[in-house]
């Protein structure tokens, strides 16, 4: 071999630490603020607390309990001002985003009741019960469907079975899961998981009229969610989540999410990003513009994940798991749309117990102020400021 024609050369290898791959992340310091401590422990129901709901000014907070009860506080005093008892386990309580009524929708096994909250501004209160003490005028050709008269009836509340504050009572024929609103308040949705193909419904309050947008099952339905501006509805089966347009009918686009069960959604304020929580320990941020697979996947629970939301005026965004962690995480959407997402995990909030392998069951943002209510297996409301 002639060495003339390939002379030795010093070759230099590029040494790079393992560090050095590892994006650098902002200091939480410079991300405040951000819920850190326990301000307040909200105490009164005797079981498992399953949903919460805040009023859209933020100074009520409504709480479904299985121990058969709603019950209505002050967020600033931490006092129960009402309770609502019902004849069974509260699935989901919805506060309508309305500000114009003071209206809860809880969901107790298949019935959907419609309640004045009767807190706040009287008048608000007396225009509510004003608005639904007598049921529409009906238009003479409108011709319910027969699947909708054999599933849904909308019909005035029983004295001896409901709350007296029950304004307006939406019966299915399954038991009632999960109850979304539409961010104006006419419109609503139920999901009944039961039902086959016939497990979600939405209904129009003004008009007490109900539809079911789809006839067949594309899987077992977990969740529901409205867009935050547009005419779009997040269906979420096992797997996957489907997005449609409900003013073209269609399919709009699948969002694979790659696990096993999914738990929970929450949508950006924006309605541009997406939360999925998952049974399998994961919450996953889905970039809407971007792709149909996570744009990151966060796996920082040990236990199945319940809730996720995102605060609607702070760039924050919280999860809550079996474990009986919250795990609070900054989360910045630019407006240039070339500028990925910027995620930070802040803290990990702990203070609620196990109980028979459940820890916190759902948790939600104070509308205005960087404040996090969570509700526990263990009976208990915390708020961590």
């Amino acid at each position: 071999m002639d060495l003339h024609l390939a002379p030795r050369a010093r070759k230099m290898r590029l040494t790079i630490q393992p560090e050095d791959l590892v994006p650098t992340l902002p200091n939480p310091k410079d991300l405040m603020p951000f819920p850190q401590v326990l301000g307040l422990t909200f105490l009164g129901h005797k079981n498992m607390i399953r949903s919460l709901s805040i009023e859209s000014s933020g100074q009520y907070l409504a709480s479904g309990s299985d121990d058969k009860t709603v019950k209505i506080w002050e967020i600033q005093s931490g006092y129960c001002l009402k309770t609502f008892h019902v004849k069974g386990v509260v699935k989901c309580v919805s506060w309508c985003p309305n500000s114009a009524i003071s209206l809860i929708a809880i969901g107790v096994e298949s019935r959907v009741l419609l309640v004045n909250a009767g807190v706040g501004d009287k008048l608000i209160v007396d225009r509510t019960n004003e608005l639904l003490k007598d049921p529409p005028a009906i238009n003479d050709n409108y011709v319910l469907p027969e699947k909708i008269r054999t599933t849904v009836k909308w019909e005035l509340p029983e004295k001896d079975r409901d709350p007296e504050e029950s304004l307006v009572v939406v019966s299915h024929f399954k038991s009632v899961k999960h109850i979304t609103w539409h961010a104006k308040g006419d419109y609503f949705s139920t999901l009944v998981p039961e039902g086959q193909n016939r497990s979600v419904f939405i209904h129009q309050l003004s008009k007490w009229r109900s539809q079911m947008p789809f006839n067949k099952s594309k899987g077992l339905v977990q969740t529901v969610l409205f867009h935050p501006s547009r005419p779009y509805f997040f269906v979420a089966t096992q797997r996957h989540v489907r997005i449609y347009n409900l003013v073209k009918q269609e399919l709009s686009k699948k969002l694979m999410t790659g696990s096993k069960w999914i738990s929970s959604l929450a949508i950006h304020p924006h309605g541009d990003n997406l939360l999925v929580g998952t049974y399998d320990k994961r919450v996953q941020w889905f970039d809407l513009d971007l792709s149909t697979s996570p744009y990151q996947v966060l796996r920082y629970h040990t236990n199945a994940v319940r809730g996720v939301a995102y605060h609607k005026r702070y760039p924050l965004f919280a999860s809550c798991s079996d474990d009986t962690s919250i795990i609070v995480s900054h989360g910045m959407v630019y407006n240039d749309l070339l500028q990925n997402p910027l995620i930070v995990p802040l803290k990990k909030l702990r203070g609620h117990t196990k109980y028979d392998d459940f820890g916190v069951m759902d948790l939600i943002w104070h509308p205005t102020q960087p404040w996090l209510f969570s509700s526990g297996a263990d009976g208990y409301i915390r708020l961590w400021t």
